[in-house]
C-alpha cells in the first residue's frame, strides 16, 4: 500500500475512537490520500483552500477549544510557507496540532523544484516545542498514528505519499522518542532517515563481505534526537555518516553533529549538497544528485576506511 493510503486508513481508525480529532487540509485532500474521510466524516474535515497560512491559524484555534487538529500539504506548504504560524500560532501557543507535510525532499519527483522542500527539517528544527518524525514504511507509520495522536503537542510527520519497501517486522515496538538498531556494527555508525533507511542496511550486508561491519541506527525522530544511543553508538564505532533525504545543512546531520559536539568523532554527511531540486522520475533525481545506493555504499566505505586507518 502506498504510504498517505495508511496514513489515511490509520486516520479514519482514529477518528472514529475520538471526536476531538479534526481534519484540515489545502486543497489537496485527493494528494494527501483521505479525500475519502470527507464523506464518513463531513463535520469534521475542512477544505480551507489553497491558503495554508488560514489553515495553520484555524488549526491553532480548533486547538485551542480542545480539538486536535491535523493539517496536510506538500511539504513546502507545511513548512516553509506557514513557518510564521508554526512558530506563534502554534508552538509559541503550546497548541496541540499535528502537521504532515507530504512528498519531502526529492521525492516531490515531477512536482519539481517548487515542491521539493530540502530544507523543512531545517526551517522548524528550531522552534522550541515542536517534534519532528518521519516514518521509514508501512509498519511503523501504523504503529506511530496512535502515538501521534495522543501525544500533547505539535508534531511535523514528513510523509512519503508512495509505498516504501519493509524495514520492520510484524513484532515491531514503536517509541517515539526511541531511535531503531537494526543492525549492529564496529567499525561505522549510519544513522539514517526517512527512503534510504533500505539501501543503507542492503549497504551494510554488502560492504560486511568487504569485512567493514557498519551499525544502522533509523533516526525516525529528529527532534528532539535520540541523544543517549546516537552517543552510544559513536562512541563503540569511532566514526559516524548521517544519510538523509534533506539538505545536509540543517537536518539530521546537524542534529546529530550538536549530539557529539563534545566528542572527538568524525562525522560525514550525505544528502542533498546544500542545493535546490529539480524536475525528475526518483531514479533520475538519486543519480543527478548522487544519492544512489552505490553513492551511500561508497561514503560509508569510505568513512568506515579513514575510521581503521585503511
Amino acid at each position: 500500500m502506498q504510504m498517505r493510503e495508511i496514513y489515511a486508513e490509520c486516520l479514519g481508525e482514529l477518528m472514529k475512537q475520538d471526536r476531538r480529532l479534526v481534519l484540515l487540509d489545502a486543497d489537496l485532500g485527493k494528494a494527501c490520500g483521505t479525500l475519502g474521510l470527507r464523506e464518513r466524516f463531513p463535520d469534521r474535515i475542512f477544505d480551507c483552500g489553497i491558503a495554508e497560512q488560514n489553515m495553520a491559524s484555524i488549526a491553532a484555534g480548533l486547538a485551542s477549544y480542545g480539538f486536535t487538529p491535523w493539517i496536510e500539504s506538500f511539504t513546502p506548504f507545511a513548512t516553509r510557507r506557514i513557518c510564521d504560524q508554526i512558530a506563534i500560532s502554534i508552538c509559541y501557543a503550546g497548541q496541540n496540532v499535528k502537521i504532515v507535510g507530504t512528498d519531502p525532499g526529492i521525492t516531490a519527483e515531477l512536482n519539481g523544484g517548487t515542491h521539493m522542500s530540502m530544507e523543512d527539517i531545517g526551517v522548524l528544527r528550531s522552534i522550541p516545542g515542536i517534534v519532528i518524525f518521519e516514518p521509514v514504511d508501512e509498519i511503523q507509520l501504523r504503529a506511530a498514528m496512535p502515538v501521534l495522536q495522543e501525544y500533547p503537542c505539535a508534531i511535523y510527520m514528513r510523509l512519503v505519499r508512495g509505498e516504501q519497501l519493509p524495514v520492520f517486522g510484524p513484532d515491531y515496538r514503536f517509541d517515539l522518542f526511541r531511535a531503531d538498531s537494526l543492525r549492529e556494527g564496529t567499525d561505522l555508525s549510519i544513522f539514517v532517515s526517512g527512503i534510504f533507511t533500505r539501501d543503507c542496511l542492503d549497504v551494510a550486508g554488502e560492504l560486511a563481505e568487504e569485512g567493514i561491519s557498519c551499525e544502522v541506527i533509523n533516526v525516525h525522530t529528529i527532534k528532539p534526537i535520540d541523544r543517549q544511543t546516537v552517543l552510544e553508538s559513536a562512541r563503540k564505532t569511532g566514526a559516524v555518516l548521517t544519510v538523509e533525504n534533506h539538505n545536509i545543512v540543517g537536518g539530521l546531520h546537524a542534529a546529530v553533529l550538536e549530539a557529539l559536539s563534545q566528542e572527538r568523532i568524525p562525522v560525514s554527511a550525505f544528502g542533498v549538497q546544500d542545493r535546490f531540486g529539480e524536475v525528475g522520475r526518483l531514479g533520475e533525481l538519486r543519480s543527478a544528485m548522487h544519492l544512489t545506493k552505490e553513492d551511500i555504499k561508497k561514503a560509508a566505505r569510505n568513512a568506515a576506511c579513514r575510521n581503521k586507518g585503511a
